[in-house]
Order: structure tokens, then C-alpha cells, then sequence
């Protein structure tokens, strides 16, 4: 089986840049060792082995409002899309797998919040 070629969005390359920034200059070792694993290992695998992740979309849901927010999500996908998640020491790497490529969707570090409570302790 030949390997799919990598694709990387906007996303991705931004949450790259918010994970060095939330690294901070302190992080700067470990923002390089990321961008060495992600790039000498992480991407090199999954494009040879692009169903070596979890699927993102087994995930137990419960509220109502995921429920929807999953709808959406499936509703966006292509007949044949795999919608993958992968982790990689303290990140979690989410990607698709569609046709002869792997597009890099989006990556976070396990302690960054998906939310903004700065945002929501001014509107209190």
C-alpha cells in the first residue's frame, strides 16, 4: 500500500503557534522536541499506517448539544472520510483521512483549555 501524502491546515499551523506561546519561553526545549516528534515520527507514521489512531467519532456522547455538534460534524464529512484522533505524549493530534491523504486537522496540548474563561469571568 503506498503511504498518503500529509496535508496540514491553517488550524494545525495555528495551534502550533498557541502551543508555543502557551509553552512559553521556559518551553522552548520542549515546543523543538514536539516539532521533532510530530515531524520525524507522527507524521511519517501515520501517513505508512493512517488508521494507527483512535477514531475521533467512537467517542461516547451524552448532552444533547454534543449530539448536535457531532450531527454537524458527520454531516461535513465524504462518503469514505476517517475522521482520526492520535496522541502523542501531551498532545492530541486530530486528523482526516481522505482519499490518497492525511490532513492534520488540528493539535493541542492535554492542558490547554477549548475554552475561554477569561472571556467568561469578565461576562459574569
Amino acid at each position: 500500500m503506498a503511504a498518503k501524502r500529509p496535508a496540514f491546515t491553517e488550524n494545525f499551523a495555528r495551534n502550533l503557534d498557541e502551543i508555543r506561546d502557551f509553552l512559553g519561553t521556559s518551553g522552548a526545549g520542549g515546543f523543538a522536541q514536539l516539532r521533532k516528534r510530530l515531524f520525524g515520527d507522527l507524521v511519517p507514521t501515520l501517513s505508512r499506517f493512517p488508521q494507527a489512531g483512535r477514531s475521533f467519532l467512537s467517542h461516547s456522547v451524552r448532552s444533547r448539544a454534543a449530539r448536535t455538534l457531532v450531527r454537524r460534524l458527520r454531516a461535513r464529512l465524504r462518503a469514505g472520510d476517517d475522521l482520526r484522533e492520535m496522541i502523542l505524549e501531551d498532545y492530541v493530534a486530530l486528523y482526516l483521512v481522505r482519499g490518497d491523504r492525511v490532513v492534520f486537522l488540528s493539535i493541542k496540548h492535554h492542558r490547554q483549555l477549548s475554552f475561554d474563561l477569561g472571556r467568561f469571568w469578565r461576562e459574569l
